[in-house]
């Protein structure tokens, strides 16, 4: 969830340096600043949850992840600053640009950083990190970070071209293949890098052949969607067409890596607390998420519809 829905005004932010002129850069960010700030409920909701219901990848993600993780988060805190500040900003509004755009940039390469980092794995003994503080960074989690820079950039364009018109919406439609091209090609280095990387994708993928092979396959569909809608100049296929991309492809991370959560080690019983702590935890998210998805659900339909200049959430 929170890939999906942070993932586009990330992108939008990623973009942000090369937006036509300044009066674009205003209706794209009106575009996202209803709704950023609950998008990443999502992110909140899952780094709590992870803390209470597996204890363990906590104790060995952190450690591990402590410099990608502050990437993240510094770049997400120059981003919210970014979105008050620069409407009120005269002279400086172009370093809020900066920090928008930067904030956006640092924290989705970050992201993609931590999940190449999933997929190589972690030094453990005992249930201790014991690797060094820069094992997550390796030519594998650069280019999943360049990966994950290139999709958001996607999801945020196609969010553009179904919220904005006229030349911002000509500019995202113009940008939008060659973006995918982009990803596309990232992830054929990743498919076929990852199965060096670790012997279990391997055997998962190779040696015992089975209807996991359907995900590549959908993940292409849904890349020839998003071809498609944009040669045809349909708004909303390009923005959902992408959001499927996404889903097929960490759907192929869970089936690759199932059921260990931290890999090679550790699977998700091993990681889990005690079925007293979950059962609590169990109580709480299902008066919780229904009442995140109502109001989030909510934001959308009062903010629906296009974005113009010199209108919006500002």
């Amino acid at each position: 969830m929170y890939v999906l829905m942070d993932g586009f005004d990330l992108g939008v932010g990623i973009l942000f340096p090369f937006a036509p002129d300044e009066e674009a850069r205003d209706v794209m960010m009106n575009s996202v600043a209803p709704v950023w700030d609950g998008n990443e409920t999502w992110l909140v909701l899952g780094g709590t949850g992870l803390l209470a219901a597996f204890p363990l990848v906590y104790t060995i993600f952190l450690p591990a992840l402590y410099i990608g993780v502050f990437l993240l988060v510094a770049g997400l805190i120059f981003r919210g600053v970014a979105f008050e500040f620069r409407f009120k900003a005269r002279s400086s509004r172009y370093l809020w640009n900066w920090a928008f755009a930067g904030g956006s940039t640092v924290a989705s390469f970050a992201q993609g950083a931590v999940v190449g980092a999933y997929i190589q794995g972690f030094d453990t003994a005992n249930g201790v990190y014991v690797g060094g503080a820069f094992d997550w960074l390796t030519p594998f989690t650069v280019l999943t970070g360049f990966g994950m820079l290139a999709g958001y950039a996607l999801l945020g364009s196609t969010w553009l071209i179904m919220k904005t018109e006229g030349e911002l919406q000509a500019w995202a439609y113009r940008l939008t293949l060659p973006l995918l091209a982009a990803v596309l090609a990232v992830f054929g280095v990743i498919s076929i890098w990852t199965p060096f990387v670790d012997d279990l994708v391997r055997d998962r993928w190779f040696n015992n052949l089975t209807v996991i092979w359907v995900l590549p396959v959908l993940t292409l569909l849904c890349a020839f969607q998003i071809y498609r809608s944009v040669r045809n100049r349909f708004e909303g296929m390009p923005f959902v067409a992408t959001m499927g991309l996404f889903i097929t492809t960490y759907l192929g991370l869970i089936v690759s890596r199932w059921p260990y959560v931290v890999p090679p080690d550790y699977t998700l019983w091993q990681a889990s607390s005690a079925y007293e702590s979950q059962l609590f935890l169990l109580l709480g998210l299902l008066f919780v998420i229904p009442i995140v998805l109502v109001y989030t659900a909510w934001t959308y339909w009062v903010f629906r519809g296009k974005v113009r200049a010199g209108e919006g959430y500002h």
